[in-house]
């Protein structure tokens, strides 16, 4: 065992977590497609939310970082490396390679935008000739998770430029003329609770996944969360042991969906179905569409399916359409359940929620 794996403080394991289903699915298919987006995840507050995305992050392969570079470059691929990285490649010099794991990044709540994006120096750039950049936590976020909690509470320009280089894969900062881009390809995980709040449906809209929790109200249910949470906080490493082939399995079956993605099929009339649902709840834009899509295909290459099924579509779209939905306040259905009933209707599959 390596000295930084005794150093490390354990983590609960993502497979010992109890229920919440739509945030696990939400966060596994984003781990395997990252440019579904990003989830939003709301409810209630005590709901391990915190818990399973650190759970997640511990969960998932390492991988190849350049060795002292600050935005995790890999070392293969061009769109995940940073400027100097390219550079030393074409030059032909032989970079060290170091194997980590996924970093997750924690936006506290009260951080600025230099804080997030990174910052200049002026006078070192303008005296030395040089760009000196103090990298911010976009960097540190490349190639990881991005976590957010209270993101209902975030500055709306904030929040706008980390949807920006989710969706872009890229930070770029400007001052004075001078500017400065590096990789920050991330998956973005917002969570909050709606009665602090709710995100203005624009910025809303640009989340691919949008998961509800709830706190579990089943008796026996909550008493086998207690003592599951109680165990491992008396032997961390003795509960890990219980749940570490389960965790080797669903890790072997993450990095599986990955190399099988990109050979997963969408048959046409499936697209034209999705798109049909989406036109029919008056779905603004072609976000929705292009979503649905991607998350079908994500959940299909984590069931080692080649063709998405209707049944991989009816597990991800009420997760995808929600929260695209205009509000109606006299509405005697919430969101999630207009989109089942219109799925039955297009599909003529009965979607339960």
């Amino acid at each position: 065992m390596t000295a930084t794996a005794l150093t490390r403080r354990p983590v609960f394991p993502f497979t010992a977590i109890v229920g919440q289903e739509e945030m696990k699915l939400s966060l596994l298919l984003n781990v395997i497609d990252p440019k579904i987006g990003g989830v939003m995840i709301m409810g209630d507050r005590g709901t391990g939310k915190s818990t399973t995305i650190r759970a997640l992050a511990d969960l998932l392969p390492a991988i190849e970082v350049v060795a002292n570079d600050p935005f995790n470059s890999s070392p293969t691929d061009a769109d995940l490396m940073s400027d100097e990285v390219k550079l030393a490649i074409a030059a032909g010099q032989e970079l060290p390679i170091i194997s980590q794991k996924v970093t997750m990044v924690d936006l506290p709540l009260g951080a600025t935008e230099d804080r997030v994006c990174g910052t200049i120096d002026i006078e070192k750039a303008l005296g030395e000739g040089i760009k000196a950049f103090e990298p911010g936590l976009l960097a540190k976020a490349n190639r990881g998770i991005l976590y957010v909690d209270e993101v209902n509470l975030l500055d709306d320009h904030l929040v706008d430029v980390l949807l920006d280089s989710a969706a872009s894969g890229w930070n770029t900062v400007e001052r004075e003329g001078i500017s400065i881009r590096h990789p920050a390809r991330f998956v973005l995980v917002g969570s909050g609770n709606p009665e602090e709040g709710e995100l203005r449906p624009q910025l809303l809209d640009r989340f691919g996944m949008h998961a509800e929790i709830r706190t579990v109200k089943d008796p026996s249910l909550r008493v086998e969360i207690v003592e599951q949470r109680t165990q491992f906080d008396q032997d961390p490493e003795g509960f890990l042991s219980q749940h570490r082939t389960e965790q080797e399995q669903l890790q072997a079956q993450i990095i599986a969906a990955q190399a099988r993605l990109p050979h997963v099929s969408l048959d046409h009339e499936l697209r034209v179905q999705i798109s049909q649902v989406c036109s029919l709840l008056d779905v603004d834009g072609l976000r929705g569409d292009i979503v649905t899509n991607r998350a079908a295909k994500a959940i299909a290459a984590l069931e080692a399916h080649q063709d998405v099924t209707v049944d991989d579509i009816r597990r991800v779209i009420v997760l995808c359409l929600r929260h695209r939905l205009r509000k109606d306040p006299l509405a005697s259905i919430d969101s999630g359940d207009r989109v089942a009933q219109v799925f039955g209707e297009v599909f003529g599959v009965e979607l339960a929620t």
